[in-house]
């Protein structure tokens, strides 16, 4: 079971943070193409960084914690996955407080 640790951490904030886009209506999932282009630019250097650092030796990932899933240059899956779970929940969570603030977002999409 430890082999599934690091995505039950990731299912677990998920279910911290879903509930907010039917209860709030924060329609974070619904823009998914914002969503996407907010995500895109995260994985892509935080990949990237991950994957230099594993080249270089300076960071490894506990085998029996993931799922052991390796991607190209040794990266796990469950980092790949971390790197789309906690902004998702990042956005919803400042979505969330600006829909009960009631403050505008300022991009005119309101």
């Amino acid at each position: 079971m430890s082999h599934l640790a690091y995505l039950l951490v990731l299912a677990g904030c998920l279910v911290c943070a879903l509930w907010l886009e039917p209860v709030l209506k924060v329609n974070v999932l619904r823009r998914w193409r914002r969503l996407l282009l907010t995500l895109l630019p995260v994985i892509v250097v935080f990949v990237l960084w991950d994957l230099a650092a594993i080249a270089a030796g300076h960071w490894t990932f506990d085998p029996e914690q993931t799922t052991g899933i390796l991607l190209p240059g040794g990266l796990p899956l469950d980092e790949v996955l971390f790197f789309v779970v906690v902004p998702v929940c990042a956005v919803l969570g400042f979505e969330a407080v600006r829909a009960v603030l009631r403050r505008p977002a300022g991009d005119g999409d309101e």
